[in-house]
Protein backbone atom coordinates (compact mmCIF):
# COMPACT_ATOMS: atom_id res chain seq x y z
CA UNK A 1 0.00 0.00 0.00
CA UNK A 2 1.27 3.53 -1.30
CA UNK A 3 1.45 6.38 1.50
CA UNK A 4 -1.07 8.76 1.72
CA UNK A 5 0.08 12.12 0.46
CA UNK A 6 -1.70 15.97 0.32
CA UNK A 7 -1.69 18.64 -2.28
CA UNK A 8 -2.81 21.83 -0.52
CA UNK A 9 -3.77 24.83 -2.50
CA UNK A 10 -3.27 28.89 -1.31
CA UNK A 11 -7.22 29.17 -0.92
CA UNK A 12 -7.67 26.77 1.18
CA UNK A 13 -8.63 23.59 -1.02
CA UNK A 14 -7.20 20.10 0.22
CA UNK A 15 -6.79 16.91 -1.65
CA UNK A 16 -5.47 13.64 -0.41
CA UNK A 17 -3.99 11.25 -2.29
CA UNK A 18 -1.45 8.60 -2.73
CA UNK A 19 2.74 9.58 -3.30
CA UNK A 20 4.45 8.29 -6.19
CA UNK A 21 8.10 9.28 -7.35
CA UNK A 22 9.83 11.23 -4.66
CA UNK A 23 8.47 11.48 -1.04
CA UNK A 24 9.87 15.11 -1.10
CA UNK A 25 7.82 17.44 -0.15
CA UNK A 26 7.65 21.03 -2.07
CA UNK A 27 5.85 24.40 -2.69
CA UNK A 28 5.32 26.20 -6.47
CA UNK A 29 2.86 27.25 -8.68
CA UNK A 30 0.23 24.31 -9.98
CA UNK A 31 -1.01 24.72 -13.25
CA UNK A 32 -2.61 22.01 -15.48
CA UNK A 33 -1.97 20.78 -18.62
CA UNK A 34 -5.03 19.04 -21.48
CA UNK A 35 -2.54 17.08 -24.10
CA UNK A 36 -3.82 13.58 -23.87
CA UNK A 37 -0.34 12.41 -24.75
CA UNK A 38 3.53 13.61 -24.62
CA UNK A 39 3.37 13.57 -20.64
CA UNK A 40 7.20 12.81 -20.74
CA UNK A 41 7.85 15.82 -23.11
CA UNK A 42 6.30 17.75 -20.11
CA UNK A 43 7.61 16.40 -17.43
CA UNK A 44 10.30 17.60 -19.22
CA UNK A 45 9.71 20.75 -20.46
CA UNK A 46 12.11 23.61 -18.68
CA UNK A 47 9.12 26.01 -19.07
CA UNK A 48 7.77 24.06 -16.24
CA UNK A 49 10.57 25.02 -14.41
CA UNK A 50 9.32 25.54 -10.33
CA UNK A 51 5.72 24.25 -11.27
CA UNK A 52 3.23 21.30 -9.86
CA UNK A 53 1.61 20.11 -12.93
CA UNK A 54 -1.88 18.49 -13.03
CA UNK A 55 -3.10 16.56 -15.96
CA UNK A 56 -6.59 16.97 -17.16
CA UNK A 57 -6.02 13.68 -19.12
CA UNK A 58 -7.12 10.97 -16.38
CA UNK A 59 -4.60 8.38 -17.14
CA UNK A 60 -0.72 8.98 -16.65
CA UNK A 61 1.92 6.71 -17.53
CA UNK A 62 0.29 4.04 -19.42
CA UNK A 63 3.24 3.86 -22.74
CA UNK A 64 6.20 3.81 -19.65
CA UNK A 65 9.30 6.26 -20.13
CA UNK A 66 11.96 6.70 -23.01
CA UNK A 67 14.76 8.52 -21.97
CA UNK A 68 15.38 9.30 -25.84
CA UNK A 69 11.77 11.65 -25.85
CA UNK A 70 13.35 14.00 -22.88
CA UNK A 71 13.38 17.44 -24.05
CA UNK A 72 15.81 18.00 -21.49
CA UNK A 73 18.74 16.07 -19.59
CA UNK A 74 17.23 17.24 -16.40
CA UNK A 75 13.78 17.76 -15.16
CA UNK A 76 12.83 20.90 -13.24
CA UNK A 77 9.08 21.00 -12.37
CA UNK A 78 8.12 20.74 -8.88
CA UNK A 79 6.15 17.89 -9.10
CA UNK A 80 3.06 16.06 -10.63
CA UNK A 81 -0.32 15.71 -9.84
CA UNK A 82 -2.82 12.87 -11.90
CA UNK A 83 -6.11 11.05 -11.52
CA UNK A 84 -4.62 7.41 -12.11
CA UNK A 85 -1.29 6.10 -12.24
CA UNK A 86 -0.23 3.01 -14.45
CA UNK A 87 2.49 0.55 -13.27
CA UNK A 88 2.29 -1.78 -15.86
CA UNK A 89 2.91 0.59 -19.08
CA UNK A 90 2.85 -1.19 -22.50
CA UNK A 91 5.01 -0.21 -25.01
CA UNK A 92 8.09 -1.94 -26.95
CA UNK A 93 10.11 1.46 -26.45
CA UNK A 94 9.42 1.97 -22.62
CA UNK A 95 12.76 1.49 -20.35
CA UNK A 96 11.27 2.48 -16.87
CA UNK A 97 8.02 3.23 -15.27
CA UNK A 98 6.73 6.95 -14.74
CA UNK A 99 7.27 6.23 -10.86
CA UNK A 100 10.70 5.45 -11.64
CA UNK A 101 11.90 8.17 -13.34
CA UNK A 102 10.44 10.65 -11.02
CA UNK A 103 12.07 8.90 -8.10
CA UNK A 104 15.11 9.26 -9.95
CA UNK A 105 15.23 12.82 -10.79
CA UNK A 106 13.30 13.79 -7.09
CA UNK A 107 10.52 14.57 -8.19
CA UNK A 108 7.50 14.09 -6.26
CA UNK A 109 4.04 13.12 -7.41
CA UNK A 110 0.52 12.28 -6.14
CA UNK A 111 -2.18 10.47 -7.59
CA UNK A 112 -5.99 9.29 -6.88
CA UNK A 113 -6.78 13.41 -7.03
CA UNK A 114 -9.84 14.31 -8.56
CA UNK A 115 -8.04 16.58 -11.65
CA UNK A 116 -11.35 17.59 -13.29
CA UNK A 117 -12.04 19.40 -9.99
CA UNK A 118 -8.92 20.84 -9.31
CA UNK A 119 -8.60 22.22 -12.96
CA UNK A 120 -11.74 23.23 -12.66
CA UNK A 121 -10.42 25.36 -9.29
CA UNK A 122 -7.52 27.05 -10.98
CA UNK A 123 -9.50 28.07 -13.71
CA UNK A 124 -12.08 29.90 -12.27
CA UNK A 125 -9.28 31.19 -9.10
CA UNK A 126 -5.72 31.21 -11.72
CA UNK A 127 -2.89 29.69 -10.99
CA UNK A 128 -2.43 28.98 -7.46
CA UNK A 129 0.72 28.52 -5.24
CA UNK A 130 0.21 25.06 -3.73
CA UNK A 131 2.42 22.35 -1.65
CA UNK A 132 2.86 18.65 -1.63
CA UNK A 133 3.35 17.46 1.69
CA UNK A 134 3.00 14.15 3.66
CA UNK A 135 1.83 15.08 6.53
CA UNK A 136 -1.55 15.80 7.29
CA UNK A 137 -1.40 17.59 10.31
CA UNK A 138 0.54 19.90 8.78
CA UNK A 139 -2.23 21.32 6.54
CA UNK A 140 -3.31 24.18 8.47
CA UNK A 141 0.19 25.64 8.84
CA UNK A 142 1.05 25.18 4.83
CA UNK A 143 -2.36 27.19 4.13
CA UNK A 144 -1.28 30.02 5.96
CA UNK A 145 2.29 29.91 4.69
CA UNK A 146 1.59 29.25 1.08
CA UNK A 147 -0.51 32.75 1.32
CA UNK A 148 2.74 34.54 1.88
CA UNK A 149 5.30 32.27 0.06
CA UNK A 150 7.43 34.19 -2.45
CA UNK A 151 8.28 32.13 -5.53
CA UNK A 152 11.33 32.10 -7.27
CA UNK A 153 11.98 34.37 -10.20
CA UNK A 154 15.38 33.44 -11.57
CA UNK A 155 14.31 29.80 -13.37
CA UNK A 156 15.84 30.97 -16.38
CA UNK A 157 19.04 31.09 -15.15
CA UNK A 158 18.13 28.03 -13.59
CA UNK A 159 18.03 26.03 -16.63
CA UNK A 160 19.79 28.01 -18.94
CA UNK A 161 23.02 26.22 -20.44
CA UNK A 162 26.27 27.73 -18.59
CA UNK A 163 28.39 27.09 -21.45
CA UNK A 164 27.71 27.65 -25.50
CA UNK A 165 28.17 23.71 -27.31
CA UNK A 166 27.56 23.00 -30.96
CA UNK A 167 25.25 20.44 -32.36
CA UNK A 168 26.55 20.00 -35.77
CA UNK A 169 24.66 20.58 -39.31
CA UNK A 170 25.95 21.29 -42.90
CA UNK A 171 24.87 23.83 -43.69
CA UNK A 172 23.45 27.10 -42.23
CA UNK A 173 24.94 28.56 -39.08
CA UNK A 174 22.14 28.95 -35.91
CA UNK A 175 23.28 30.40 -32.58
CA UNK A 176 19.99 29.24 -30.45
CA UNK A 177 19.67 31.19 -27.15
CA UNK A 178 18.68 28.69 -24.39
CA UNK A 179 16.34 30.34 -22.31
CA UNK A 180 15.46 27.23 -21.49
CA UNK A 181 15.28 24.95 -24.83
CA UNK A 182 13.62 21.75 -25.61
CA UNK A 183 15.90 19.70 -27.36
CA UNK A 184 13.43 18.94 -30.59
CA UNK A 185 14.13 22.85 -31.32
CA UNK A 186 17.57 21.43 -32.40
CA UNK A 187 16.53 18.25 -33.67
CA UNK A 188 14.26 20.38 -36.06
CA UNK A 189 17.10 22.46 -37.57
CA UNK A 190 19.30 19.85 -37.21
CA UNK A 191 17.05 18.00 -39.74
CA UNK A 192 17.59 20.73 -42.20
CA UNK A 193 20.92 21.30 -41.73
CA UNK A 194 21.82 23.69 -39.55
CA UNK A 195 25.05 24.17 -37.69
CA UNK A 196 23.52 24.83 -34.40
CA UNK A 197 25.58 26.73 -31.26
CA UNK A 198 23.42 26.60 -28.17
CA UNK A 199 24.20 29.43 -25.86
CA UNK A 200 23.69 30.67 -22.34
CA UNK A 201 20.89 33.46 -22.01
CA UNK A 202 23.40 35.81 -20.91
CA UNK A 203 25.00 36.03 -24.18
CA UNK A 204 25.11 39.61 -25.85
CA UNK A 205 24.53 40.77 -29.12
CA UNK A 206 28.30 41.11 -29.40
CA UNK A 207 28.90 37.57 -28.88
CA UNK A 208 26.42 36.20 -30.93
CA UNK A 209 27.73 38.44 -34.04
CA UNK A 210 30.99 37.14 -33.38
CA UNK A 211 30.67 33.98 -34.27
CA UNK A 212 29.31 35.30 -37.60
CA UNK A 213 25.80 33.57 -37.50
CA UNK A 214 23.12 32.99 -40.35
CA UNK A 215 20.35 32.93 -38.14
CA UNK A 216 19.85 33.80 -34.86
CA UNK A 217 16.92 31.81 -32.77
CA UNK A 218 15.10 32.46 -29.43
CA UNK A 219 14.13 29.21 -27.53
CA UNK A 220 11.01 29.16 -25.48
CA UNK A 221 11.74 29.20 -21.20
CA UNK A 222 10.17 29.44 -18.15
CA UNK A 223 8.77 32.94 -15.53
CA UNK A 224 8.07 35.90 -16.58
CA UNK A 225 9.83 37.42 -19.46
CA UNK A 226 9.98 41.35 -17.90
CA UNK A 227 13.05 39.83 -15.79
CA UNK A 228 14.78 38.65 -18.48
CA UNK A 229 16.32 41.64 -18.97
CA UNK A 230 20.05 40.15 -20.16
CA UNK A 231 17.93 38.62 -23.13
CA UNK A 232 16.02 41.86 -24.12
CA UNK A 233 19.01 43.83 -24.29
CA UNK A 234 20.73 41.00 -26.24
CA UNK A 235 17.84 41.15 -29.15
CA UNK A 236 17.85 44.93 -29.52
CA UNK A 237 21.72 44.81 -30.06
CA UNK A 238 20.89 42.22 -33.26
CA UNK A 239 17.43 43.47 -34.60
CA UNK A 240 18.53 44.02 -38.35
CA UNK A 241 21.78 42.42 -38.42
CA UNK A 242 20.75 39.03 -38.84
CA UNK A 243 17.52 37.15 -39.33
CA UNK A 244 15.81 35.42 -36.37
CA UNK A 245 12.86 33.69 -35.22
CA UNK A 246 11.49 33.26 -31.70
CA UNK A 247 9.46 30.98 -29.85
CA UNK A 248 7.29 31.20 -26.70
CA UNK A 249 9.44 32.82 -24.35
CA UNK A 250 11.54 34.32 -27.37
CA UNK A 251 8.44 35.71 -28.68
CA UNK A 252 8.04 37.65 -25.60
CA UNK A 253 11.19 38.94 -25.56
CA UNK A 254 11.38 39.93 -28.71
CA UNK A 255 7.95 41.45 -28.46
CA UNK A 256 9.39 43.68 -25.63
CA UNK A 257 12.54 44.29 -27.02
CA UNK A 258 10.18 45.97 -29.51
CA UNK A 259 8.50 48.30 -27.65
CA UNK A 260 5.48 46.28 -26.49
CA UNK A 261 4.21 45.00 -22.90
CA UNK A 262 3.54 41.75 -21.47
CA UNK A 263 0.94 40.79 -18.77
CA UNK A 264 0.12 37.41 -17.25
CA UNK A 265 -2.89 35.24 -17.85
CA UNK A 266 -4.95 34.08 -15.36
CA UNK A 267 -4.08 30.26 -15.83
CA UNK A 268 -2.18 30.17 -19.16
CA UNK A 269 -2.08 27.77 -22.14
CA UNK A 270 -0.62 24.57 -21.44
CA UNK A 271 -1.67 21.46 -23.75
CA UNK A 272 -1.76 20.40 -27.18
CA UNK A 273 -4.88 21.27 -30.11
CA UNK A 274 -5.13 24.79 -28.99
CA UNK A 275 -6.52 26.54 -32.80
CA UNK A 276 -4.67 29.57 -33.86
CA UNK A 277 -5.41 31.72 -36.95
CA UNK A 278 -2.99 32.37 -39.38
CA UNK A 279 -3.91 35.92 -40.06
CA UNK A 280 -1.82 36.07 -43.37
CA UNK A 281 -3.21 32.85 -44.85
CA UNK A 282 -6.89 32.49 -42.52
CA UNK A 283 -5.68 28.86 -42.08
CA UNK A 284 -6.34 27.38 -38.85
CA UNK A 285 -3.04 25.96 -37.17
CA UNK A 286 -3.85 23.06 -34.54
CA UNK A 287 -1.13 23.58 -32.12
CA UNK A 288 1.16 22.75 -28.56
CA UNK A 289 1.51 25.38 -26.02
CA UNK A 290 3.11 25.97 -22.43
CA UNK A 291 3.18 29.92 -21.54
CA UNK A 292 1.73 31.62 -18.60
CA UNK A 293 2.49 34.72 -19.94
CA UNK A 294 0.93 36.99 -23.30
CA UNK A 295 1.95 39.70 -25.45
CA UNK A 296 -0.26 42.79 -25.24
CA UNK A 297 -2.13 43.16 -28.19
CA UNK A 298 -2.67 46.95 -27.75
CA UNK A 299 1.07 48.22 -27.24
CA UNK A 300 1.67 46.33 -30.12
CA UNK A 301 0.25 49.33 -31.94
CA UNK A 302 2.95 52.06 -30.89
CA UNK A 303 6.12 49.39 -32.33
CA UNK A 304 7.15 48.34 -35.45
CA UNK A 305 5.53 45.05 -35.12
CA UNK A 306 2.51 43.30 -36.87
CA UNK A 307 0.58 40.70 -35.69
CA UNK A 308 0.47 37.50 -37.36
CA UNK A 309 -1.40 35.21 -35.49
CA UNK A 310 -3.88 35.05 -32.55
CA UNK A 311 -5.82 32.11 -30.31
CA UNK A 312 -9.37 31.42 -31.41
CA UNK A 313 -9.24 30.42 -27.67
CA UNK A 314 -9.13 34.00 -25.91
CA UNK A 315 -8.04 36.19 -28.49
CA UNK A 316 -4.56 36.71 -27.21
CA UNK A 317 -1.66 37.76 -29.38
CA UNK A 318 0.14 33.93 -30.65
CA UNK A 319 2.88 35.82 -33.55
CA UNK A 320 4.08 38.60 -34.82
CA UNK A 321 6.53 40.25 -37.43
CA UNK A 322 8.60 43.24 -37.59
CA UNK A 323 7.69 45.46 -40.08
CA UNK A 324 10.90 46.02 -42.02
CA UNK A 325 13.26 44.19 -40.66
CA UNK A 326 13.48 39.93 -41.02
CA UNK A 327 12.16 39.04 -37.67
CA UNK A 328 9.35 36.82 -36.18
CA UNK A 329 8.28 34.84 -33.53
CA UNK A 330 4.99 32.94 -32.27
CA UNK A 331 3.44 32.19 -29.03
CA UNK A 332 3.15 28.34 -29.16
CA UNK A 333 5.49 25.04 -30.02
CA UNK A 334 6.62 24.36 -33.96
CA UNK A 335 8.50 22.32 -32.72
CA UNK A 336 6.18 20.23 -30.76
CA UNK A 337 6.68 16.58 -30.01
CA UNK A 338 4.76 14.65 -30.03
CA UNK A 339 2.81 16.80 -31.87
CA UNK A 340 0.84 18.63 -33.75
CA UNK A 341 2.71 19.79 -36.43
CA UNK A 342 0.45 22.12 -38.40
CA UNK A 343 2.90 24.72 -37.62
CA UNK A 344 6.23 22.69 -38.19
CA UNK A 345 6.81 25.00 -41.64
CA UNK A 346 7.93 28.20 -39.50
CA UNK A 347 11.62 26.00 -39.15
CA UNK A 348 11.09 25.89 -43.44
CA UNK A 349 10.07 30.00 -42.93
CA UNK A 350 13.41 30.69 -40.70
CA UNK A 351 15.59 29.30 -43.62
CA UNK A 352 14.03 30.64 -46.53
CA UNK A 353 14.62 33.86 -44.67
CA UNK A 354 18.15 33.60 -43.54
CA UNK A 355 18.64 32.24 -47.26
CA UNK A 356 17.34 35.48 -48.64
CA UNK A 357 19.31 37.63 -46.02
CA UNK A 358 22.75 35.82 -46.77
CA UNK A 359 21.99 36.60 -50.40
CA UNK A 360 21.01 40.54 -49.94
CA UNK A 361 24.27 40.88 -48.45
CA UNK A 362 26.74 39.16 -50.65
Amino acid sequence: MRNKKYLVLEDGTVFNGYAFGSDKEVVGEIVFNTAMTGYQETLSDPSYTGQIITFTYPLIGNYGINRDDFETLNPSLKGMVIRELCDFPSNFRNTATLDETLKSYDVPGIDGVDTRQLTRIIREHGVLRAAMINDASKIDATIESLKTTELPTDEVAQVSTKTPYISTGSDLRVVLIDFGKKENIVRELNLRGCDVTVMPYTTTAEEILRVQPDGVMLSNGPGNPEVVTDGIEMIKGILGKVPFFGICLGHQLFSLACGATTFKLKFGHRGANHPVKNLATGKIEITSQNHGYAVDADSIANTELEITHIALNDGTVEGVKHKSLPAFSVQYHPEASPGPHDPNYLFDDFITLMTNFKERVK
